[in-house]
């Protein structure tokens, strides 16, 4: 299994969760990590880890991203180099096929019962559902940010994958931007269609690959098997977790992160996001110890609009749906029972 992923140093905490989270559950993989900073770089250069390969943003930025490097925010930018890092290790590297992970994952369970229903559609090109409620709010989030969740997606070495990818990255290199409008919005909005625009497109349909705040309140908490945390949807359908997406946590002056879980089940959310936390948490001191990193909240910032970028930094962290989402990370040990941990 070849994965790439993309960040810099300020994400740090997370892409290195991400890569121990794969060496837990699996041995045979390879993450290709793509560091927009030297910062970054240098650091996982240093540590020579197994199963990784560290790549500077140098190796594929053209002159034509560096004029949008620009014009666009951090998130934006990156957004843009999605399809981008995907086609560089498909060029570059001997691989059958490249599996684009947002770096805010977190493998539960081997992502081979994924990888098992790509082969058995023999698929080019798999895409993830955010699986929205079927609800009007439900609706109203597939419309502003597309049917599809950029974070898990599957390019296969042949020209048909190639083809795809290349009309994708054409797309976000035309426009990329933290903008709803009808047929696009980031990178997302262009993978709307796909299975019916090119053939060979697999929409994932194993429930584990993609719970996310915007799609956990529909499922319940089951239990832990061999280690895989066991969930259920509203038909019964139960399943393991594989990977969750970690997106929106906001960590708050004091000690605090608001998880913003969109859940008020405390049962389910405390089984996935506290083993998160704590190896997020392990990974920090070590990069602030050792390296003198700073992971100061106040620095998310996804929009290239001033004002709407202002908001994000210093409002969003403190929009709480939930009290029980507000984890105090100096006893995450306690939000276990003790039969889990």
């Amino acid at each position: 299994m070849n994965f790439c992923t993309l960040f810099d140093s300020y994400y740090l905490d997370k892409g290195l969760a991400l890569y121990a989270s794969l060496e837990k559950v699996c041995n045979n993989f390879t993450l290709y990590v793509f560091c927009f900073d030297n910062r970054s770089f240098e650091i996982l250069t240093g540590l020579e880890l197994p199963h990784m390969v560290v790549l500077h943003h140098s190796v594929f930025e053209t002159e034509a991203l560096l004029e949008l490097k620009k014009e666009r925010s951090k998130a934006e930018y990156c957004w843009t180099c999605t399809p981008v890092v995907i086609e560089y290790v498909l060029e570059h590297y001997a691989v059958d096929s490249c599996t684009y992970l947002d770096s805010d994952l977190y493998f539960y369970t081997d992502p081979v019962l994924l990888f098992d229903e790509i082969k058995a559609a023999d698929a080019d090109v798999v895409i993830v559902p955010h699986r929205f409620k079927d609800n009007a709010y439900g609706r109203r989030l597939e419309e502003r940010n597309g049917k599809y969740c950029v974070q898990f997606n599957y390019f296969r070495q042949t020209e048909n994958a190639r083809y795809i990818l290349n009309w994708w990255k054409e797309k976000c290199m035309e426009w990329c931007y933290d903008i709803p409008e009808p047929d696009r919005m980031g990178d997302q909005k262009y993978l709307n269609g796909w299975p019916e625009r090119f053939r060979g497109v697999l929409e994932l349909q194993h429930l584990g690959g993609g719970v996310a705040p915007w799609n956990l309140e529909q499922y319940r908490f089951c239990g832990v098997e061999d280690g895989r945390v066991l969930m259920e949807d509203a038909e019964g359908t139960r399943f393991p977790l594989v990977f969750y997406h970690f997106q929106n946590l906001r960590y708050l002056p004091g000690k605090r992160v608001n998880i913003k879980s969109q859940t008020k089940n405390k049962r389910l959310k405390y089984r996935i996001y506290i083993p998160y936390l704590k190896e997020t948490e392990k990974i920090r001191r070590k990069l602030e110890g050792d390296y003198g990193l700073s992971f100061e909240p106040g620095k998310l910032q996804r929009s290239s609009n001033a004002l709407v970028g202002f908001l994000q930094r210093h409002f969003a962290a403190f929009k709480i749906q939930s009290f029980s989402d507000i984890i105090d990370l100096s006893r995450l040990d306690s939000y276990l029972d003790k039969d889990v941990k």
